[in-house]
């Protein structure tokens, strides 16, 4: 069992930038592939980045690459979700998920692989 914990939303201008984290705690993080994943109102979560179990490999969704980045992962506790060049449709409820991944080391793109889930951290984006 491992509990998820996100920080760093809020409300910034179009164009902004911030840092998102995800704090694991619980079993031994080493053993998780990390992703970050947004829902906006009326939707289900979309995938937005992954990271592997060894942070090795990491994956941005088309819609954000080139402006979010995922890091961490690695035996560290905190994964981060460094989002720049905000824009208003970048405004949703972000969650962080783990996906207990022991014999592999890929990423994860769809929610349904992922096994836990933070309590989401809303991120308002205005024009």
């Amino acid at each position: 069992q491992v509990q998820l914990v996100e920080s760093g939303g809020g409300l910034v201008q179009a164009g902004d930038s911030l840092r998102l984290s995800c704090i694991a705690s619980g079993r031994s993080s080493s053993r998780y592939a990390m992703g970050w994943f947004r829902q906006f109102p009326g939707k289900e979560r979309e995938f937005v980045a992954g990271i592997s179990r060894s942070g090795r490999s990491t994956h941005s969704a088309d819609s954000v690459e080139g402006r979010f980045t995922i890091s961490g992962g690695n035996r560290a506790n905190t994964v981060y979700l460094q989002m720049n060049s905000l824009k208003p449709e970048d405004t949703a409820v972000y969650y962080c998920a783990a996906k207990d991944t022991i014999y592999s080391d890929k990423v994860y793109y769809t929610e349904y692989e992922y096994d836990y889930w933070g309590q989401g951290t809303q991120v308002t984006v205005s024009s």
